[in-house]
């Protein structure tokens, strides 16, 4: 058969079974997101390989144009408004989380006896979040309030802090080790969050001064993707932060278009589609054997990841005069963790060649497991924290 008959066949199906996959999800306590990731576990190659074999570019293009949309969607909470509201509180909250959990990290590795370089680089990896759980599991359970809306300002800018992070580690680790110049990945750090912030800027002035003028009112569809996918595409092009371009894109047209209220609407209805797919497709790439071989450091990196999101969002959120149930709540939500730690672990076994076997390891099993707990515990935190209203039998959860 031909292989593009394969992939819409494919496509289709997944489509379908996520529908149902979905459907179920609102009669059990398991976010949706966690469901379509076991989906795509049970039908990729670990497991009952179901899936064609086809050329994996096409994944590639699917989970970018599903990351871009939820970057720019983000970027909504990013307005001056919401910022004066609550821009100390995931100011705080998001600097405390990622100093805490790279800190929590590295000290307890150490403690371990694990090797200097690879508790830098770990624990520069560690605070990486998953910005399309996380907001997905808060628009599946229809959270609003203050506590879901700090979540939200969090996981758009926490990355930026741990890219941040990760390029004085490697560097740090770098000159540790010998290998290479200090400051190529410091340098290659500040271009790829410098220049995601050029793009995202120089496409949104004009992008909030042009969407919703062809027809009065809401931007069109058309508008709003062609816009975002041409964010995307020339943040890849650049080799810059292709997340943080769309999510600066779309703080920059929700801070300046004044001619329409909603310039995010048109995009949110062909949004979860691409979802679907992304997360279904991610749990078919997940390998259990990667679980096996974790180890002690492994083991470790874990327990001390969980340790440092609780312990910083706590005191971030102290810090910042936050309320006990944020306090006690945020560390648990931000748990989540996807491709941006895959990604900086491939720049780690990059810069530091001997260690990449350990680091990949670690990381990949890691990533593994708080990909499909995560969400879990972000529905949990936002139950906790009052803020969840579903609908149907378990709406007294």
């Amino acid at each position: 058969m031909d292989d593009v008959a394969i992939m819409l066949i494919t496509l289709g199906v997944l489509l379908l079974l996520g529908l149902v996959t979905d459907a179920l999800g609102r009669h059990t306590p398991l976010p949706r997101v966690t469901l379509l990731l076991i989906l795509g576990f049970l039908i990729g190659p670990s497991a009952l390989d179901f899936l064609p074999h086809l050329d994996e570019n096409w994944f590639h293009v699917v989970a970018n144009m599903a990351l871009v949309m939820v970057g720019f969607l983000l970027g909504e909470r990013l307005t001056l408004s919401s910022m004066r509201r609550h821009g100390r509180l995931v100011l705080w909250i998001s600097i405390g989380s990622v100093v805490a959990t790279a800190g929590a990290v590295l000290v307890g590795l150490l403690l371990m006896g694990a090797r200097l370089d690879v508790a830098l680089l770990l624990a520069g990896i560690a605070p990486a979040t998953a910005p399309a759980s996380t907001a997905d599991v808060v628009h599946e359970v229809r959270a609003h309030g203050r506590f879901a809306r700090t979540l939200l300002g969090i996981v758009a800018v926490d990355d930026a802090w741990g890219l941040i992070l990760f390029s004085f580690m490697v560097t740090m680790a770098q000159t540790h080790t010998g290998q290479g110049e200090g400051m190529g990945p410091l340098l290659a750090g500040a271009w790829e969050l410098g220049g995601a912030l050029l793009v995202g800027i120089a496409l949104g002035i004009p992008m909030a001064y042009l969407t919703g003028r062809i027809q009065p009112g809401e931007p069109t569809l058309v508008e709003a993707l062609g816009l975002v996918f041409l964010c995307g595409g020339i943040a890849i092009w650049l080799d810059v932060s292709f997340i943080l371009a769309s999510m600066v894109l779309g703080s920059v047209v929700a801070n300046l278009a004044r001619h329409h209220a909603r310039p995010f609407h048109a995009i949110e209805g062909i949004e979860w589609p691409f979802m679907i797919l992304f997360f279904v497709l991610a749990g078919a790439s997940l390998h259990a054997e990667a679980l096996y071989g974790i180890g002690l450091v492994g083991s470790a990196y874990v327990i001390l990841r969980i340790i440092g999101r609780v312990l910083g969002a706590w005191v971030g959120g102290a810090i910042s005069g936050a309320g006990p149930l944020i306090r006690r709540w945020m560390g648990m939500a931000l748990m989540p963790q996807a491709g941006v730690a895959l990604g900086m672990a491939l720049v780690a076994t990059q810069c530091c060649p001997d260690l990449g076997r350990v680091i990949l390891s670690v990381v990949i099993a890691a990533t593994v497991l708080f990909e499909v707990i995560g969400p879990v515990l972000t529905r949990i935190a936002l139950i906790r924290a009052g803020e969840v209203h579903p609908v149907g039998k378990h709406a007294a959860e």
